[in-house]
């Protein structure tokens, strides 16, 4: 009897911190018109993993909450510290989550420009050190900047995510060469975070061999958010699959498809023989 493959999906799990997921694709949860578009644009996308901002989520009685809204035996709750400019806000809104009964899986952003909304460095470093040490598990926000990254891996981090541009920008990933770089160098998931304006740059992060993307503007401000969160569920797909497969090597010159050998006219054979009349 012959036994089909396991799909893709399942073959080729994400796995963060012992848990494995079937989809690569992250997404946030703000800035939709009304939270049954977000509903329609989460369900479209295929996303396991779904992320919120703590301290920019309605908790008083009687008012509509996001957190209500989500389906929390469908989706991964990713509580992020958005909007948090010391390591001590960034650890006090962890706390939050954890208080709130979410799980210990958190992102975590410090901010360190509110006009690039570029992460700081220095205090996202203190602040995971903490969280890491009181047994959160800790995604961090941080700049595409290779040695930030592997230091965040070294603490005990469960992945690292760099900006491929301003969050909110949409420019798509600006330093190519940077991602790759921080493959490979950290030993723990690397999620590229920010910047992804459409799908070919949810496809580019992963051929570049980045095991995740998270993303909320590019799908929250697209025209069409549902058929827009489809098209990042299918490059995040194809992009995956693209760099398993591995590309073929590029070239200065063009590489003819067929064989150049015994080519009708190459010389020998009956083609000699052949007058155009």
């Amino acid at each position: 009897m012959l036994h089909s493959e396991p799909p893709a999906d399942l073959a080729d799990p994400l796995i963060l911190a012992g848990q494995r997921f079937r989809s690569r694709l992250i997404v946030g949860t703000g800035k939709y018109r009304d939270l049954d578009e977000m509903r329609r644009a989460l369900e479209a996308s295929g996303a396991e993993i779904v992320t919120v901002a703590l301290r920019r989520v309605e908790l008083r009685p009687g008012q509509p909450s996001l957190l209500e809204a989500i389906d929390r035996t469908r989706y991964t709750l990713l509580p992020n510290t958005a909007g948090c400019y010391t390591a001590e806000e960034a650890i006090r809104t962890c706390h939050l989550a954890r208080e709130l009964g979410m799980t210990s899986l958190v992102k975590l952003e410090v901010i360190g420009d509110r006009r690039t909304l570029f992460p700081d460095v220095e205090e996202t470093l203190r602040a995971a050190r903490v969280l890491v040490r009181q047994g959160f598990v800790v995604l961090p926000y941080i700049t595409d900047d290779p040695v930030a990254c592997l230091k965040l891996a070294e603490l005990g981090c469960a992945a690292v995510m760099p900006l491929a541009a301003p969050i909110g920008s949409g420019l798509g990933i600006r330093n190519p060469h940077n991602i790759r770089l921080i493959r490979e160098l950290v030993r723990v998931p690397v999620i590229v975070d920010a910047g992804v304006g459409t799908a070919s740059d949810a496809a580019v992060a992963m051929e570049l061999g980045c095991d995740a993307v998270l993303m909320n503007t590019g799908i929250a401000e697209a025209k069409n958010p549902v058929l827009m969160a489809e098209a990042m569920r299918q490059a995040v797909e194809a992009g995956r699959k693209a760099f398993l497969a591995g590309r073929m090597p590029k070239r200065l010159y063009a590489n003819a498809s067929s064989p150049q050998s015994g080519l009708i006219g190459s010389g020998g054979g009956a083609e000699r023989d052949l007058v155009l009349e």
